[in-house]
């Protein structure tokens, strides 16, 4: 995949790292159906490169990680009567699967949040794995006011990643929520002043990769696959990428590496 082909999105691989950058600072990072399609590819091409272990996602500028559906658009096709009415997926739509629906991508991704995460650019947080945001970052499921809903898991994601009566409140009202909230509720991992914004998420890309690469992937598949079975079950389970990590050689060099007193060579393999 060429990069320069992309004009909503900037996409960067630097080493083990995928930098996937929403690039519309202009209306906020606002996400129209050109940048769905070009985020398609672009995660399309770091699942498939095995070169590539881990993505950071963030928006373009410091106002906002992004401000969701681009609602211009959306009028406009209303308006044109070619808009569908819209309820819950992607499926059939450009960009399909979206990141919000890519259930089974094992790699790990990480939301660098550097201002308003609104609509679909909360929704996107949601879908990552870590979430690190400055403290003047701001969160909201506006949808409602819209007479829309949070289709792009919102509604499913937030209720479960924050206690439910706090959830609903947020979805049925619109109301915004600060970081600091977001980070009391647990659905933030770090938030610190936007100047260290850079160096916090640094410093979770160095630990991520310092651990072996299937073992990730089969931490993340098992704890969501996991997530609403019943405990017994969760151990009876099998998960595939945990059947690749425990007859992986990376399984044998974390312990060799150990003994030998020197940092492991993953391979994942």
């Amino acid at each position: 995949m060429d990069p320069a082909q992309l004009t909503r999105i900037r996409y960067q691989k630097h080493g083990r790292v995928a930098r996937v950058t929403l690039d519309r600072p202009e209306c906020r990072n606002a996400m129209d159906l050109r940048t769905h399609e070009e985020l398609a590819l672009v995660w399309d091409d770091f699942e498939a490169d095995d070169d590539l272990w881990l993505a950071v996602l963030t928006g373009a500028g410091d106002r906002a990680f992004s401000a969701g559906q681009d609602l211009k658009e959306l009028a406009a096709r209303n308006a044109a009567g070619t808009a569908e009415p819209s309820t819950f997926g992607s499926r059939g739509k450009p960009g399909w699967p979206r990141l919000t629906e890519r259930f089974d991508l094992a790699k790990p991704v990480i939301a660098r949040v550097n201002g308003h995460a609104h609509g679909g650019g909360f929704e996107l947080a949601l879908a990552c794995d870590v979430i690190v945001a400055a403290d003047t970052a701001v969160f909201a499921l506006p949808e409602a006011r819209l007479g829309l809903i949070a289709g792009a898991g919102g509604v499913f994601r937030l209720t479960r990643q924050a206690p439910y009566r706090i959830a609903l409140g947020h979805l049925i009202s619109g109301r915004p929520m600060t970081a600091a909230e977001a980070h009391r509720l647990g659905l933030v991992n770090d938030v610190v002043p936007a100047a260290e914004l850079d160096a916090c998420v640094d410093a979770w890309v160095a630990d991520i990769l310092r651990c072996a690469p299937l073992a990730v992937r089969a931490v993340k598949q098992a704890a969501a696959d996991a997530a609403a079975l019943p405990l017994p079950q969760a151990f009876r389970t099998r998960y595939p990428w945990e059947e690749r990590r425990m007859h992986s050689a990376d399984a044998q060099e974390g312990p060799r590496a150990f003994a030998e007193k020197r940092e492991p060579r993953w391979q994942a393999r």
